[in-house]
């Protein structure tokens, strides 16, 4: 299958540069070189260029083939207060978490379309999925967080079906979250969040419909 691109989305700042930059880069070398492809090795100097001159917080996409092909895309970006909350609702479109490439983020992005278009902009700022057995496993965007009450955040484990956002392992590596399995009921009894790399952890409101 080679038919995808690789692609890794990242928050350049003027006085930090690029926000975990690091993992990012570790997550695109492991996933190229779990579906084959070459290893990214001119990454970082496209980056850099991407960002050359700017002053002000930009979001940063690459994109990486198969024949090593790299496409990098800058725009800016504002971040999000940190009073911010999210609605979400739950999406009928369901993950397949036998679908190994889920666990890598590529422009393969069907499924989540389908889920996004599921509600109007108006009515949910983000949808979230389940797999087949009905365990929660990411929104169309994010990763998924639930302060359950004991201190650190539960995220499902990427074999739900999902994948391992960067946000996510930062996180798990700082021990500020571990991995659980979630379900709805756990959702209705815990407060939710939801985060990626580029935004940070954000506040979520769940409606059930």
């Amino acid at each position: 299958m080679t038919d995808f691109s690789l692609i890794e989305t990242l928050r350049w700042q003027p006085a930090d540069g690029f926000i975990r930059l690091r993992l990012h880069l570790a997550r695109l070398s492991r996933s190229a070189r779990r579906l084959g492809f070459p290893q990214p090795i001119d990454a970082v100097a496209r980056l850099d260029e991407a960002v050359a001159g700017a002053a002000a917080p930009l979001r940063v996409r690459l994109t990486f083939d198969a024949q090593g092909r790299i496409e990098v895309t800058s725009a800016a970006f504002v971040p999000l207060s940190p009073e911010t909350t999210w609605t979400v609702r739950l999406a009928e479109t369901r993950l397949n978490s036998a679908d190994r490439l889920l666990r890598h983020k590529t422009t393969r992005r069907a499924v989540y379309e389908r889920a996004r278009a599921e509600y109007r902009p108006d009515e949910a700022d983000d949808v979230i999925l389940l797999n087949e057995r009905g365990e929660v496993c990411e929104s169309t965007i994010t990763s998924i967080f639930l302060d359950d009450g004991t201190g650190i955040l539960r995220t499902p484990p990427i074999s739900c079906g999902l994948l391992a956002g960067v946000l996510r392992t930062e996180l798990i590596c700082q021990r500020k979250a571990r991995v659980g399995r979630l379900s709805l009921a756990d959702l209705d009894a815990g407060t939710l969040y939801l985060g990626n790399s580029l935004r940070g952890l954000i506040r979520a409101n769940l409606i059930r419909n």
